[in-house]
């Protein structure tokens, strides 16, 4: 265990510095646009032109470091991403933010691919589970604290961009000073939608609703919460409670999965975060901030989830030489949410002002939970016991970076006794395709 932590603590270090910045840029870039008069339609367009730079940079990233290695590729992306922020301070018209916010997609899309595939790479069969669990909580503390730093800059000054600038410019230090070798180059993933769809119907659709509904969500949230009058410290926060309540329900809910078949979860979650849409309108309606932060916890305790359960039902179907191309498949459906999402999310609050984005929220969560109960209806499956990984939609599937998984995967596969073959080796190849980051949509 402490020979295959010294493997990952740079990767883990430079990634959660990297998230640390990520994060409070999050916050930041919907605060300072509506600050200077960009509308919400305009804002959600940006956060499309994110998702869209982000799924190229799924399939772009592969071929990228097959050619670089993973040491430079991360080296020469983080470099990319602190220039691109500080071009930020001086965007000022709708265009500038597209196309910034597009290619910091493409280039945080293939540095989590790196930070994925060396993370799988060097986490080995017996500690899987126990070195997956210490980087994705660095990273997603520092994701979930980050957005807190809005309260120390002033919004409409460079200050804070310049913060977001150091600490991605800080990221490389632990890169350049590794003295580990780099895994081994990365294989390209299959995107097979229709194939997996007349498989796994509901975890196609799901990942898709998730990108639909996180996606304007956490791209739109600051605005919002300023929208009802919260200072952009308050509303900053907003993003903070999202990603405590995700971190804090991962687990118990894929327990939960893991004993019953996990439509019945996924249908839950969506019909839960429906629900808890509506509390925050009435909340936000009624003033009472302290509900709207603990609402916003329970909302991505519940919205934030979906997609993991998503995978992991989808990899429980699927034989298990084709994991690799269902993680890329659903990564490649919730990219296609996440592009469409803020458009439609920005649409409803055009029309009806702050509270339309939860309005969306909430028909857009019920629209998945029928079609959910329709397939349970129609095709009953046994639970299946096993198999859950907190799995976030932020990055290409981690077992096409290393022929490792590959090799775990048939190992894992050999030593499973008959009866438990289906219920244990999914969650392995998911553990090793996909490592956990949070929702970074927007």
């Amino acid at each position: 265990m402490n020979s295959s932590l010294a493997l990952i603590w740079t990767i883990t270090a430079a990634t959660t510095l990297l998230q640390a910045g990520n994060g409070l840029l999050q916050a930041l870039m919907p605060l300072r646009m509506q600050a200077e008069g960009i509308s919400v339609a305009s804002i959600g367009v940006v956060a499309a032109a994110y998702g869209l730079g982000f799924s190229t940079g799924c399939f772009l990233a592969p071929s990228f470091i097959r050619h670089v290695g993973y040491i430079r590729a991360f080296a020469s992306l983080a470099a990319v991403v602190s220039v691109l922020v500080l071009v930020m301070t001086q965007a000022h018209s709708t265009l500038a933010w597209i196309i910034l916010r597009g290619l910091t997609g493409v280039t945080l899309a293939c540095i989590f691919t790196v930070t994925d595939g060396w993370i799988s790479a060097r986490a080995t069969s017996s500690h899987r589970g126990r070195i997956l669990s210490i980087y994705m909580i660095c990273t997603k503390v520092a994701l979930m604290l980050s957005p807190l730093g809005i309260g120390f800059g002033n919004i409409r000054t460079d200050g804070l961009f310049m913060a977001v600038s150091a600490l991605i410019s800080l990221s490389l230090l632990p890169i350049a000073a590794t003295t580990t070798k780099e895994p081994a180059a990365p294989q390209g993933v299959r995107i097979e939608v229709r194939k997996l769809f007349a498989k796994a119907p509901s975890a196609v659709i799901g990942a898709f609703v998730v990108g639909l509904v996180n996606g304007p969500v956490i791209a739109i949230t600051p605005v919002f919460g300023v929208s009802i009058g919260l200072g952009q410290d308050q509303a900053a926060a907003l993003l903070f409670a999202l990603q405590a309540g995700s971190l804090a329900m991962q687990w118990p809910l894929g327990w939960l999965s893991d004993r019953s078949d996990r439509r019945y979860v996924i249908a839950g979650l969506a019909a839960g975060t429906s629900l808890v849409s509506l509390l925050i309108l009435w909340a936000s309606a009624q003033g009472a901030n302290l509900l709207i932060l603990w609402s916003f916890a329970a909302w991505g305790g519940l919205a934030l989830c979906i997609y993991s359960v998503c995978v992991a039902h989808a990899c429980d179907i699927v034989d298990p030489g084709q994991i690799v191309s269902t993680v890329g498949t659903l990564l490649f459906s919730w990219a296609t949410g996440v592009t469409v999402g803020p458009l439609l999310g920005a649409a409803a609050m055009e029309m009806m002002g702050p509270k339309g984005l939860f309005i969306y929220s909430a028909i857009a969560s019920l629209g998945l939970v029928i079609f959910i109960v329709v397939r349970i209806l129609q095709v009953q499956r046994s639970p299946t016991r096993g198999g859950f990984a907190d799995i976030a939609p932020t990055s290409s599937a981690t077992g096409s970076l290393t022929p490792r998984a590959d090799i775990n995967a048939v190992e894992d596969q050999v030593s499973a006794s008959n009866n438990s073959r289906q219920a244990e080796e999914p969650g392995q190849k998911a553990d090793a395709s996909s490592v956990a980051r949070a929702d970074t949509a927007s």
